[in-house]
């Protein structure tokens, strides 16, 4: 069985859980890593917004920061990264693996309108890049939700972005050469008893992380 960290509060990361274990896999909620060999792969899970020191910007919009909480996610991305493991960052978790290669984020984007959270997720039509995982998993175009205002800009060192929506903002990235992916919508609530009839089977993509993590054992 699988044992995948997931590096939030455990108060927020059900629907993680749940849909890791519906796959057959055991999530283990913290944001602290004694031994990184004891795990097969690291979720990094959506949340708020990220503190802006950490890309060298001031605040232009960044509501609900946690900097501890941001700091303490970037420790843990580092050791999995270090140690080749794989890694899925959703949402916030996309933005933080940008990040920590280099690279920096939209803190407002101009059409957050059509991407944030409003009472519910929103639902929009994406477009993978031809070739890619999510090519391969989903097809040429997609549906998926949404639920954010901000977004990747500058990719980091070795990051290709592999997902589009219309307006230009980045829903999906891998790098080069490390098992480490990134989608800025949430699978976990697009699965199981959180199916939806107008977006793709985001269980799909959590499968294939989990086959990823068979290839790359310490």
């Amino acid at each position: 069985m699988k044992k995948i960290l997931i590096a939030g509060y455990s108060e927020k990361t059900k629907n993680y859980e749940n849909a890791m274990r519906a796959l057959g896999a055991y999530p283990v909620t913290t944001l602290h890593v004694p031994d990184i060999m004891q795990y097969d792969g690291l979720i990094l899970p959506g949340g708020g917004d990220i503190d802006p020191g950490l890309f060298g910007q001031l605040n232009q919009g960044s509501r609900m920061i946690d900097p501890e909480l941001d700091r303490l996610q970037l420790a843990v991305l580092k050791s999995f990264v270090q140690n080749q493991k794989p890694v899925l960052g959703i949402c916030k978790g996309m933005q933080l693996i940008n990040i920590f290669f280099g690279g920096d984020i939209y803190q407002h984007l101009p059409s957050y309108a059509s991407h944030q959270y409003t009472r519910e997720d929103q639902i929009h039509e994406t477009t993978a890049k031809e070739g890619s995982l999510l090519q391969r998993l989903y097809g040429n175009t997609f549906a998926v939700n949404s639920a954010h205002h901000q977004g990747v800009d500058t990719p980091g060192q070795g990051i290709n972005y592999i997902q589009t929506c219309s307006d230009g903002v980045i829903e999906g990235l891998i790098h080069a050469y490390l098992p480490v992916i990134g989608v800025q919508w949430h699978p976990e609530r697009m699965c199981f008893e959180h199916t939806r009839t107008d977006t793709v089977d985001g269980s799909l993509l959590l499968k294939t992380f989990l086959e990823i993590t068979s290839f790359h054992q310490s």
